[in-house]
């Protein structure tokens, strides 16, 4: 089985020591997995947006793909070709001001463009329907507040007005509150990884 895992955060994925102001538990979520499948014979492709620069800016050039059927950018090409084989697709990225950050949705937007969409039993299809995808997510907010007052509107934006859109049923997304808990509990939470991802 391949897997893709799109990774951001400004640390980097290898800031996963207890290192103040230079660690991320996103990072540790992202090493985690990388074991997790890597211990159970699966192939891990990594993008790492921080570190290839990814340009998250839809230009006017990056628009045109949305109308034709070639890449303007050939990084975002690179990143769909990656895609295109991959059994299982997973983000990890930190929640900011209840949303993803930016690395993020610029990938969303550049890398699942119009021009790349095929469409077939009403969907726009960019994956094969059979691709699973797993949003692990580093939160600062109570898990409870983020679901019921601010209404978990990254997983219903992934899920209904991405993902959905791609005929892509088989969805999670896990947010982890690493701030308010101690260091036994965040170890114990990055042992449940395994049992989303796999």
């Amino acid at each position: 089985m391949k897997t893709v895992i799109i990774f951001d955060h400004p640390y980097g994925i290898t800031a996963s020591h207890n290192q103040p102001h230079k660690r991320s538990y996103s990072a540790a979520l992202a090493q985690q997995a990388i074991k997790d499948l890597k211990d159970s014979g699966n192939s891990v492709d990594i993008i790492d947006l921080q570190k290839d620069n990814f340009n998250p800016v839809m230009g006017k050039n990056d628009l045109l793909n949305w109308r034709t059927k070639s890449f303007v950018d050939k990084q975002s090409q690179n990143y769909f070709d990656r895609l295109q084989d991959a059994d299982e697709i997973i983000f990890i990225f930190p929640i900011w001001w209840e949303m993803m950050p930016a690395l993020t949705k610029g990938f969303i937007d550049k890398v699942f463009a119009k021009g790349q969409i095929k469409k077939a039993n009403g969907h726009r299809l960019i994956l094969p329907v059979k691709t699973k995808i797993r949003v692990l997510t580093a939160i600062g907010t109570p898990k409870i507040i983020y679901k019921f007052h601010y209404g978990n509107q990254l997983g219903k934006m992934l899920k209904r007005g991405v993902f959905g859109k791609m005929g892509l049923k088989d969805f999670k997304i896990i947010n982890f509150n690493a701030e308010d808990r101690s260091k036994e509990q965040r170890i114990n939470d990055l042992k449940k990884i395994k049992k989303i991802i796999l």
